[in-house]
């Protein structure tokens, strides 16, 4: 700890506030306090009561700021405003980013629409969502449209001179206000049933339907009643998919959070118009050993904002000690109070334990994902490490492999997994430089000498950008004994001592060094199908880049022969083309087009390869 630290510690406020841990100028954690001088002062003191990822943080601190505000309410406010500024390493961070669809009525407009917008703003228009998707919103449209004949168009109306009808209005989907067919009136009339109707008050403009059905009946009108009667049966299809289940019809948001060994998980349920519109869910990163009254307030902070307004009740599965500071943060957002409420009984208390259920399916969802990821990975090399007997569990392993056909372009490929998993940032390929043929012992020989001599001369020269300075705990060779013992001649060569075996591909044995016997694992170990992975993808990296030259070889071969065509003009075709029969499939104008290719010389490469 530097003195400017200790000064700063000996010299905290007894304020409210925020504060803002630093590492290298870099701002890691972001914490708010009614007092900060209480809860600054408890990191720096015993760590013995620190979770281990308090004290991984506190050991990187080297500065910190302070923010002071006037009530428990502002630091709230701040605290996840800078959160969301900065995305310190050790907050929980939510990583949804989306913002999701609305539906959008200016009812100050004299012919109003329906439109799709992603953000609610404050401009006294309605806004009815979020949803959920896509195809939510297209359902929803495709319902309002079904039941009211409103206009889709962007026209700006009413306008000076009438225009001419749409289809839409020849089938009934729009009474053409663009052509003075129906007055502002009756459309807003039909705007308000829209308004309704998207406001999940089916029943109220199912009466106002039914009675205009009577009433048209009653005239004798039945071609109107039965347009009535139509739109009285798609509201019915429609309510049969969306089960009423909050007794007094409301909007609500339900929020539930659980916490287990691997992290917080957050269901959000939409409730709108006492019918459920859709969920979402939610992990949070760095959240293990926070708690979840925690990890549910800091959710709540930083889901809502400008854009995603919350409704006036959110039901939570839990109190919160600053549940005040909530409502009021939330309150602003929507402009009015927003409550938020722990039921205990009834309807509201149904959708807490309904979300509750989701909740623990998918966290044992996620506990079996990750034991059967740390069985591929983690457990899988604990396994080999018994099998092959050695000192630690192998973080990092290289594969190799060489790749050519009949000697011509050998290729070496080095494939590495770190803890199980392939890192394809670490792959290297090397081009056999003295080898003569097809021989495979020779070349591995020459790769392991290239790939161990390149990291000890950049251990040795200390580089900044080192590429092969970290060593493999265990090498995978390709092959039997024989590729294996040309490894092993050059790792000896080189002074170091690695673990290393081959896997040979007719029974999948594992040969070691010196050792007569091979190892059968059995087949359906996850140590057998972690090497087995590594090898493969040894051979498909190196393949690839193998065929790749091969190509390039082709057709420089191919031009090598043509008048006029030289190195230079022999790359830029090799660069452009990629393969001779791409080259081949290519017009004149497309050669021509070539940097360096005059339309006279494309005439003639396209006359030479389709004439040979």
């Amino acid at each position: 700890m530097n003195d400017e630290l200790k000064w700063k510690i000996e010299n905290l406020p007894d304020s409210p506030g925020c504060y803002i841990m630093k590492s290298g100028g870099e701002v890691i954690y972001v914490g708010k306090a009614k007092n900060l001088k209480n809860r600054v002062r408890q990191y720096f003191q015993s760590s013995s009561n620190h979770t281990q990822k308090v004290r991984a943080m506190v050991a990187r601190v080297d500065d910190f700021e302070l923010m002071l505000v006037d009530n428990e309410m502002e630091a709230f406010t701040l605290e996840c405003n800078l959160i969301k500024r900065y995305k310190p390493f050790y907050n929980i961070l939510l990583k949804d980013d989306k913002h999701y669809p609305y539906l959008r009525v200016d009812l100050k407009e004299p012919f109003p629409r329906v439109t799709i917008v992603r953000r609610a703003a404050h401009d006294g228009a309605k806004y009815f969502g979020p949803y959920f998707g896509a195809n939510v919103v297209r359902d929803a449209l495709d319902a309002v449209r079904s039941v009211f004949p409103i206009r889709t168009c962007s026209h700006k109306l009413p306008t000076e001179k009438m225009l001419r009808p749409c289809v839409n209005y020849e089938i009934g989907l729009c009474r053409a206000p663009c052509a003075q067919r129906i007055s502002q009136e009756e459309y807003r009339e039909l705007m308000d049933g829209v308004v309704d109707f998207l406001g999940g008050k089916f029943d109220l403009v199912l009466g106002r339907l039914k009675e205009k059905m009577n009433q048209a009946s009653a005239a004798w009108n039945f071609e109107r009643a039965a347009v009535y009667r139509d739109q009285i049966s798609a509201i019915d299809q429609l309510m049969q998919k969306q089960k009423a289940i909050v007794a007094d019809g409301g909007d609500q948001d339900v929020v539930a959070a659980l916490v287990d060994e691997n992290g917080a998980l957050v269901q959000v349920m939409f409730v709108r118009g006492g019918r459920l519109i859709g969920s979402e869910r939610f992990s949070l990163e760095n959240s293990a050993e926070e708690s979840v009254e925690e990890s549910l307030s800091q959710f709540i902070a930083q889901y809502y904002d400008e854009s995603r307004v919350p409704p006036r009740e959110l039901l939570i599965n839990m109190d919160l000690p600053d549940r005040d500071a909530l409502e009021e943060r939330l309150g602003g957002f929507r402009q009015g109070r927003v409550y938020i409420l722990v039921p205990q009984r009834g309807e509201k208390h149904r959708l807490i334990l309904l979300a509750q259920k989701n909740l623990l399916e998918e966290a044992e969802k996620r506990r079996k994902r990750l034991a059967n990821s740390y069985d591929r990975t983690i457990g899988a090399l604990e396994e080999l490490q018994a099998a092959l007997g050695l000192p630690e569990r192998p973080r990092r392993i290289e594969g190799y492999d060489i790749s050519n056909t009949q000697g011509a372009q050998s290729v070496g490929s080095m494939v590495v997994m770190i803890d199980g998993v392939s890192a394809h940032k670490e792959y290297r390929h090397f081009r056999i430089k003295t080898v003569e043929g097809p021989n495979d012992f020779a070349s591995m020989r020459e790769m392991l000498s290239r790939r161990l001599a390149h990291g000890l001369k950049e251990v040795e020269e200390s580089e900044p950008n080192a590429r092969f300075a970290d060593f493999p705990d265990l090498i995978l060779i390709d092959g039997g004994r024989g590729q294996l013992n040309a490894a092993l001649e050059a790792m000896q060569e080189s002074g170091l001592d690695i673990p290393m075996f081959g896997l040979a591909k007719r029974i999948e044995e594992i040969v070691l060094p010196g050792e007569e016997e091979s190892i059968l694992l059995d087949r359906h170990s996850n140590a057998l199908h972690l090497i087995q992975r590594l090898r493969d993808e040894a051979h498909r990296f190196g393949i690839t880049h193998h065929r790749a030259l091969r190509a390039k070889q082709s057709i420089a071969s191919k031009l090598e022969s043509i008048p006029s065509v030289g190195p230079g003009r022999r790359r830029a075709l090799l660069s452009h083309f990629r393969s001779v029969e791409a080259l081949r499939q290519a017009s004149v104008e497309d050669i021509a087009g070539v940097n360096g290719i005059s339309p006279a010389l494309a005439q003639t490469i396209y006359d030479y390869l389709h004439k040979n």
